[in-house]
């Protein structure tokens, strides 16, 4: 090996060690016309500077520098968890000026600059781009695409198939304007370049800004490399209002859905169907139109998930059948079990296995045995039901107390409990025991009881003639 060879392959290593994301994520986002900071505004169920957070961390950038502005503390809040360190831009005075905000004095080896308003770009693809760059030995790469309507973007100008320039629309001729190639506003450049070439960027425009644009004609001058490297048209997507927002979040759920079906779930209308993208479907699943399921959601292999069901952060699993209009949030559904339709769990239920939940029955935070039944019209909150219980209609489990305590009914395997009856908790039933219909129970039922509590009845014969007269 040759000294040249040794020294490339030191530089290639250190290049390698060493790769940091700069995010523009400063801007107001006026378009928009909310009061919540652009960056934050949701795409698919999470705040759109949060997909691009999440895209860099599975690329393994060594740092991601996010730079700051409009609603800064708000950002940082849901950023700085993630690890990402954070600079503020306290004037917004163009692109250029807002990597300079990022420190870049202190950066080595490569550096990917991205706009925190892109939700849609893939780690896959960005991989692909990084990979180019190092195989091309460039200086500065600006990654670009091609529109059949380049509309407001800046365009790309080659000589002989060389990158000579980027112009924006307002400068360019109406040759320049037949142009398709154009700018993402993504670039992938040496941390040295940066550190020499971007203070020489000044301001030649009406809003006195600094375009990190000009970067590219400086290292043209100076001989440097300069490659244009064409990615796909998901890089050049910005949200800049509320319909491009929507555009975004129906492009994720569309993508995620494709890939679901493409490992064998089963969408009976894919188009009227909400999927976030970090929901699991086993195969076999059949999800019917009209259906919204969010957060970390898993659902297993052959289930069914009929319309107009809401389900978040569940955990569903294999053979379970979630019928019409039910609603589910941070529940757990075992096997083969039935829920609904029109039921609601709540937080901190779990269904056993082969059970049934009815119609218009509320859970919340109960452990709801196997192969037990409630089947319509009931409030369970705070409870733990065994296996093989029946719950009869209108059963309530009075858990919330005027002392603003919650307490615990604990209903045994095996027992029976008669419709219209209610549980003042704190409260044990014994296994087997049978609740009469109409009892309210404030008393701990022992195993094979029969427990009745009500008035007692009382006939007056011919009490409706006497009235009526």
């Amino acid at each position: 090996m040759t000294r040249d060879q040794k020294n490339t392959n030191q530089k290639n290593k250190t290049r390698l060690d060493r790769l940091t994301a700069i995010v523009l994520a400063a801007g107001k986002g006026t378009r928009m016309k909310s009061p919540l900071p652009k960056v934050l505004h949701p795409v698919a169920g999470s705040p759109m500077i949060t997909h691009m957070v999440q895209m860099l961390k599975s690329v393994e950038f060594s740092e991601i520098r996010t730079v700051v502005g409009a609603g800064k503390d708000l950002v940082e809040k849901v950023i700085i968890p993630q690890g990402v360190v954070t600079f503020e831009q306290k004037e917004q005075k163009g692109t250029a000026h807002a990597v300079q905000a990022a420190q870049v004095d202190s950066l080595e080896g490569e550096v990917v600059i991205l706009n925190g308003d892109h939700p849609l770009i893939s780690a896959e693809e960005l991989k692909r781009a990084i990979d180019c760059f190092r195989d091309l030995d460039a200086d500065l790469a600006v990654l670009t695409c091609v529109l059949k309507n380049p509309k407001e973007f800046g365009r790309i100008v080659r000589h002989n198939g060389e990158l000579r320039a980027i112009v924006e629309v307002k400068d360019a001729s109406a040759e320049t304007l037949k142009i398709r190639e154009i700018n993402t506003g993504a670039y992938i450049v040496r941390a040295d370049i940066l550190k020499t070439y971007l203070p020489q960027i000044t301001p030649h425009n009406q809003q006195n800004e600094y375009y990190l644009t000009d970067l590219v004609g400086l290292c043209v001058e100076n001989k440097k490399k300069v490659e244009g490297i064409q990615v796909s048209r998901a890089f050049a997507f910005g949200v800049n209002d509320q319909i491009q927002l929507s555009q975004a979040t129906d492009y994720i759920v569309r993508q995620k859905i494709k890939s679901l079906m493409q490992d064998g779930v089963i969408f009976i209308q894919p188009s009227t169907t909400y999927v976030e993208p970090a929901v699991q479907i086993g195969a076999g699943s059949v999800i019917y139109p009209q259906n919204f399921i969010l957060g970390n959601t898993k659902i297993g292999a052959f289930s069914v998930v009929e319309p107009n069901c809401f389900i978040q952060d569940s955990e569903i699993r294999s053979g379970v059948q979630i019928k019409f209009g039910t609603h589910l949030e941070k529940v757990i559904v075992k096997e083969k079990a039935q829920v609904g339709p029109y039921a609601r769990l709540r937080p901190d239920t779990e269904i056993g296995e082969d059970a049934k939940v009815g119609n218009f029955v509320e859970m919340k935070k109960v452990k709801f045995g196997k192969e037990s039944k409630a089947s319509h019209l009931t409030y369970l909150g705070d409870a733990v039901i065994g296996e093989d219980v029946n719950i009869g209609c209108g059963t309530i489990t009075c858990n919330y107390a005027v002392d603003k305590k919650k307490y615990q009914t604990v209903i045994e395997d095996g027992v029976f409990v008669g419709s219209d009856s209610q549980f003042v908790a704190p409260v044990r039933v014994g296994k087997n025991a049978i609740i009469g219909s109409g009892s309210t129970i404030t008393k701990d039922v022992p195993a094979e009881s029969l427990a009745v509590a009500r008035g007692q009845q009382r006939n007056i014969e011919g009490y409706s003639k006497r009235i009526k007269k």
